[in-house]
């Protein structure tokens, strides 16, 4: 049984979305963290080492990380086929891009949300306005990320465009909108928000 350590309307409802597109049984285990106006603290129940949200344990074995964490459940439910496996020509490109998430696309968003400037010289990243052009081409090819089909990466890059698509963090753009509308319409993404309400 896999049990998610979350809390509602963060980036843990991610997984309720990518675990009811897997199909998987699983458990939700409500936790606290700390909060960004300093309320809260850390939950000893959640196995994160730094009591964030997300986190998965599969009876007994501990996932955090969201990039860390699709990989796995994609892996654990092939026959979902929401993850390229390993002898499929598209596992490189689906690692790759779940790297870029976490390693360039995610600082770069947050730096741009904290607005911190991107140090050129030294950052593993770029800056958001370098970010999204690569992203907006790479939405144009088709439907999701990979092409035609659905996939982990439209869990991570698509819920986060539906929180911050509106904000003055993303650039305007009628293919960033058509995403938006596919990953939100998706019968998964509805009761995993029904979920998260509670």
């Amino acid at each position: 049984m896999i049990t998610l350590y979350h809390r509602p309307k963060t980036r843990s409802t991610r997984f309720l979305f990518l675990l009811e597109e897997l199909g998987a049984d699983y458990e939700v285990r409500i936790v606290s963290t700390r909060s960004q106006d300093g309320t809260g603290g850390v939950d000893p129940a959640n196995p994160h080492p730094h009591g964030k949200v997300p986190a998965i344990s599969d009876d007994g074995v501990v996932v955090f990380e969201s990039a860390a964490i699709t990989l796995y459940l994609t892996d654990k439910f092939p026959l979902n086929r929401i993850g390229p496996v390993t002898t499929d020509r598209q596992r490189g490109e689906y690692l790759s891009w779940l790297a870029y998430y976490a390693g360039v696309f995610e600082p770069a968003l947050i730096s741009k949300f904290m607005k911190v400037e991107v140090p050129r010289v030294t950052a593993g990243w770029v800056a958001i306005e370098e970010v999204m052009p690569v992203v907006l081409a790479r939405l144009a090819r088709g439907s999701y990320w990979l092409g035609e089909d659905f996939s982990g990466l439209d869990v991570l890059y698509g819920t986060t465009f539906a929180q911050f698509a509106q904000s003055d963090l993303m650039p305007r753009s009628p293919v960033l909108d058509a995403y938006v509308k596919r990953i939100v319409a998706r019968p998964a993404f509805a009761r995993a928000m029904a979920k998260d309400k509670g």
